[in-house]
């Protein structure tokens, strides 16, 4: 989110902002701004453009508390008497801050989020390259500040804004903000494990089973834990009913969690679990506080913080009761970078995200998307939005001519060039349209914005780390908490189950070993050695007497049989 370092006030003006009026006989490109420009000169330009600049100027003349955004530019002045704002109850209507890199976008979403603080409205700032940190602390003053304050007609006061500094798990400074899985859902961890939509719909069954079996996901190894056991030979039957888990699939899950945790995502998923709900405190004096997350650590993992930002939006809409229409919004919340939101989005994410934007308005959240150009953020969010800041963009290529013009069209009707007017603005300027009171669409108003009043720039590491641990809520954060989960659960129950297959193996041997013995001794006693018989069983089971015996009829038979049982003959 980073830009130059002071540009609140451009090196040069800009020439670009002029009307298409024929008596416009137009301006020298580059021609440079003033230090100050003097009152009889800008009375001049007043007067040569009053029609188009007074139209333009009436639009932003609102009855109601309103935000000071600067002042008109018109026919290559800027005219301090001409202000440009934006209605405090408009600002849940959400919003869209663009322009190349360099333009300034950082330094307009600080001069917005320190006036909704001062008018007691919280704020949410993502603070990617750790810049907008110094919101907390007073403005140096300086020549360029000064002399953007004379022309805009700005009454510049150094102040700083009650501020809280988080950090995603813990990673870098700030008070931890963790989710557990079952909240982050699986839609979202689709995104950041970037999965397809059959991959997708797999780990939304993986999510339902656990929620019907009471199997609480809090971080990554419960989530493992829960797909392993789906393809084991325990777990397979859970599921087939209702489809079930191809293994090709879960192993895609499996693998894509490992190259996650390589990364170092462990640390967001646990508890405590943060409650969004402290975005919406204010400071003891009534201003809003405002909730900066500390960015840079983890910078290099887009996919991850970006869908972390849109859990900590979709956590707000759930929780968050309808308030319907309020004076000013309970919540705004800024999501920088949000192309990386959209990048590789499936489907599903898309109308989630789109059903979010659409409905927290009710809940009194205004979100605001920054990025580089309209064309970054979806058709059916950009619909969403009702105002607009846009800082210059650049033409270097034909696919950037195409990108202006795309954006040129997003645009109401205007007296000016837009097409001109966007590659002409100078840092520190922009195009701006918001809704009007009534909700109406103001005209488009080229303008010179205002200084912020705190630091532009970083404040010092020692300040921030005191900061953070000086937090009430750092206590109740910052440290981390492992308590039962699908992860012991079934670890436990695996456990459990390989020592009752272990005892019933044990059993089952000892059974066999005692058949085996039992048959050992069958054999054994089947092959004892028999006692010798006598001459007499010998003779008897002989085959000479078994065929002797089959002529026992005859008289030399029964005179055998009679010697040889015993019975002797009488002799005559």
């Amino acid at each position: 989110m980073s830009e130059s370092t002071d540009p609140a006030v451009p090196e040069t003006g800009t020439n670009a902002a002029k009307g298409t009026d024929p008596a416009d006989p137009g301006a020298a490109a580059g021609s440079a701004a003033p230090p100050a420009a003097p009152a009889a000169e800008a009375s001049d330009a007043a007067g040569a453009a009053d029609g188009p600049a007074a139209r333009i100027a009436a639009g932003y003349a609102f009855t109601g508390p309103a935000l000071d955004l600067g002042a008109l530019l018109w026919d290559g002045a800027c005219l301090p008497e001409r202000q440009i704002r934006i209605p405090l109850s408009m600002l849940n209507r959400h919003g869209l801050v663009a322009g190349a890199t360099g333009t300034g976008k950082t330094k307009t979403l600080q001069l917005i989020a320190e006036q909704l603080s001062a008018q007691g409205v919280p704020v949410f700032l993502a603070d990617v390259k750790g810049d907008v940190s110094g919101i907390t602390a007073p403005g140096t003053p300086g020549e360029r500040t000064e002399r953007r304050a004379r022309e805009v007609a700005q009454r510049w006061e150094p102040a700083g804004c009650p501020g809280e500094f988080y950090s995603l798990g813990g990673i870098g400074s700030g008070i931890p903000l963790r989710s557990t899985v079952t909240s982050f859902g699986p839609v979202l961890m689709s995104k950041v494990l970037q999965l397809n939509q059959t991959q997708e719909q797999s780990l939304g069954l993986i999510f339902h089973y656990a929620d019907t079996k009471g199997l609480e996901l809090i971080d990554l190894k419960d989530l493992r834990a829960v797909v392993a056991f789906l393809v084991s030979d325990r777990g397979k039957a859970e599921l087939k009913g209702i489809g079930g888990l191809s293994t090709v699939t879960a192993g895609v899950i499996l693998r894509a969690l490992t190259a996650f945790e390589t990364q170092g995502a462990a640390e967001f998923f646990g508890e405590p679990e943060f409650d969004t709900a402290e975005f919406l405190r204010t400071a003891p004096d009534g201003r809003g506080m405002v909730s900066l997350l500390e960015l840079p650590a983890v910078q290099d993992r887009p996919q991850l913080f970006s869908t972390f930002l849109m859990w900590l939006l979709a956590d707000l809409y759930n929780d968050l009761p309808e308030v319907g229409d309020l004076d000013k919004p309970k919540l705004v919340f800024f999501f920088d970078e949000a192309h990386l939101l959209f990048n590789g989005a499936s489907k599903a994410f898309l109308a989630s995200i789109t059903q979010t934007v659409r409905l927290i308005r009710s809940k009194g959240v205004g979100v605001f998307f920054v990025t580089q150009t309209p064309k970054d953020v979806p058709a059916d969010v950009l619909a969403q939005l009702g105002n607009r800041v846009q800082h210059a963009l650049r033409a270097y290529t034909p696919d950037d001519a195409k990108a202006l013009r795309a954006t040129v069209k997003t645009f109401p009707r205007s007296p000016y060039d837009l097409e001109e007017l966007l590659t002409g603005l100078g840092t520190g300027e922009a195009v701006v349209t918001v809704l009007s009171e009534n909700g109406a669409p103001t005209p488009v108003a080229a303008t010179r914005l205002r200084a912020p009043q705190s630091l532009m720039g970083p404040v010092a590491e020692a300040d921030l780390d005191r900061a953070v641990k000086s937090s009430p809520l750092y206590a109740r954060y910052a440290q981390p908490v492992d308590r039962v989960s699908a992860y012991e659960r079934i670890s436990a129950e695996q456990a459990a189950a390989e020592a009752e297959a272990e005892a019933a193996a044990t059993e089952a041997e000892e059974e066999k070993r005692a058949k085996a013995a039992q048959k050992e001794a069958g054999r054994a006693g089947r092959g004892a050695p028999k006692p010798e018989p006598s001459l007499a069983e010998q003779v008897v089971g002989s085959g000479l007497f078994r065929s002797l015996a089959r002529s026992i009829g005859t008289q030399l038979g029964r005179e055998i049989s009679r010697s040889v049982f015993g019975t002797a003959r009488r002799r005559r």
